[in-house]
């Protein structure tokens, strides 16, 4: 039988905050200054840094606003949604092996 790549459960995931976090330093930006580009409280630049809060429809067209279009909300919607969706495999995968 050949499988699909809807078959295959990744061994870890890893959240859209962590390439975020590259991106800015990289671009030697600070979490403020990211925040002010977004024209959002920097607050939310560092939950989504460290994991608590996903990027919505409104945080990836503030992202692609604030990366001057280099790195799209396009970009950033589907970094989100592989995370969930590569979350609730593993946690099925965990389900079906205990």
């Amino acid at each position: 039988m050949k499988r699909h790549h809807s078959d295959l459960t990744p061994a870890i995931t890893i959240h859209p905050g962590e390439l975020l976090k590259d991106e800015i330093t990289v671009r030697e930006m600070t979490q403020k200054e990211l925040a002010d580009r977004m024209g959002r409280p920097v607050q939310i630049v560092n939950m989504i840094i460290n994991g608590k809060k996903g990027i919505s429809e409104d945080t990836a067209l503030d992202l692609e606003k604030a990366f001057a279009g280099e790195l799209t909300a396009d970009f950033w919607l589907r970094l989100d949604l592989n995370y969930r969706l590569n979350n609730a495999r593993i946690k099925r995968q965990e389900r079906k092996a205990s």
